[in-house]
């Protein structure tokens, strides 16, 4: 009995292993993710309740205009808390582990690499098909870290120079019209100037660095190893912009974003520079204005902007992922995105949608997508971290404190050098 159990056993385990070889074994299939790929399938868990975090304004109205319809859709509530873009990823990694930081947040770009590195969002396993597929290059990329698509993205920008067209009845083309206005409408005194921008804040200074050849990060802003910030064309960068203290004789600190777009908004200052964020405050302030590309350097090449993406990603500690991914694919579809360029004037980083007429013949959109063209992308990668304080230290003591561009940047690259070598 013993040996004809044992047959039986034997010729079994052959049958099976006949009828399962190789060319006929089925992959194996997660179930959720199989799930996640389309979003008809995919539905929110039961009890689902979700917090966002988005900057406050303009932004945060079109969180709440969506969360609203998205509850009319699925049923699910949500939660908007005004969290600043930047300040979201240092918030959630307090927050995550505690189980009170948000399920989804808005991040610019440069994030991706480091909020991956530190465990705090999730693939995006939704759609990543139509974000490779139907968003610009620059937006694929920015929420990409590794060839992974993380993030969904909600707005592509760059910055331009708003002008006061009672000071400058056309749009100043280069800094050399600029200089010559100074001179006979600056009145420090009265804190009237032809122009103002944020000096300390690199995102925006980086402009004139790279308008002299400088860059961060070699390779496209991927090589760590390659940092360009104290190169050869970023010094000479930094010192065609050391031009403009001449007419901008303050301090860093009293001509931050605050500052300059108060004084732009009471008519004091001829021109700034800002991003489509600050489009709306203006339009409310009253101020008689246009937007314009940046203007040449005084070499008569383009300055170029920093050109980032801003995102939606989902937070690792969610409770409801399903319900999370929903809510980002639900939030970056076109009839949403063109919400938020509605109540934003932020543009859409869909390709589609660049036709659209409320776009290409809006005033205050048109210049943005022209000085996109002279842009160069953030980088993304975690060490980018490393960079934004010393940098913009670095202009400030220039500035400031009268430090060679030579000195400062070499003192800001040794920081983030160092910090990569500590790694």
């Amino acid at each position: 009995m013993k040996r004809f159990f044992s047959l039986l056993l034997i010729g079994m385990l052959v049958f099976s292993l006949v009828g399962c070889g190789p060319k006929d074994q089925p992959a194996p299939v997660n179930q959720e993710n199989n799930e996640s790929q389309d979003s008809g399938e995919l539905k929110p868990e039961d009890g689902a309740e979700l917090l966002v975090w988005e900057s406050e304004g303009p932004e945060g109205e079109w969180i709440e205009y969506v969360a609203e319809e998205f509850e009319k859709k699925y049923g699910v509530k949500v939660k908007y808390e005004a969290v600043g873009a930047v300040d979201a990823e240092e918030r959630l990694a307090q927050d995550g582990p505690a189980g009170i930081g948000a399920d989804l947040f808005v991040a610019p770009h440069d994030h991706t690499g480091s909020l991956v590195a530190a465990g705090l969002i999730q693939e995006n396993d939704l759609a990543a098909d139509r974000v490779k597929n139907d968003f610009m290059k620059a937006a694929v990329d920015g929420v990409s870290y590794q060839g992974t698509v993380y993030g969904f993205p909600v707005a592509i920008e760059t910055y331009a120079l708003f002008y006061n067209k009672d000071i400058f009845p056309e749009a100043p083309k280069t800094y050399d019209e600029i200089v010559e206005k100074a001179k006979e409408y600056n009145d420090p005194n009265n804190n009237k100037f032809a122009f103002m921008w944020d000096i300390g804040n690199a995102y925006y200074t980086h402009s004139f660095i790279a308008g002299g050849g400088g860059y961060i990060f070699g390779q496209g802003g991927t090589d760590k190893n390659d940092v360009g910030i104290d190169s050869e064309g970023a010094i000479a960068g930094a010192k065609a912009m050391l031009k403009l203290k001449e007419i901008l004789p303050v301090n860093s600190q009293d001509s931050t974003t605050q500052i300059m777009e108060g004084l732009f908004d009471e008519g004091k200052v001829g021109a700034i520079i800002d991003g489509p964020w600050a489009v709306q405050g203006r339009k409310e302030s009253g101020v008689n204005f246009g937007i314009a590309p940046l203007p040449k350097l005084f070499d008569g090449k383009q300055q170029s902007s920093f050109s980032g993406i801003r995102s939606l990603f989902v937070s690792a500690y969610t409770k409801y992922p399903k319900a999370a991914k929903l809510f980002a694919e639900f939030a970056t579809s076109d009839e949403m995105l063109l919400k938020r360029f509605e109540i934003t004037s932020q543009i859409p980083p869909v390709k589609a949608l660049m036709d659209a007429d409320e776009i290409k013949n809006d005033e205050f959109v048109a210049p943005f997508l022209e000085q996109a063209q002279y842009a160069v992308p953030m980088p993304s990668i975690p060490q980018m971290g490393y960079v934004w304080e010393p940098y913009g230290n670095s202009f400030a003591s220039m500035w400031n404190d009268g430090v060679s561009p030579e000195e400062a940047l070499k003192n800001a690259a040794q920081v983030v050098r160092d910090a990569i070598a500590a790694e």
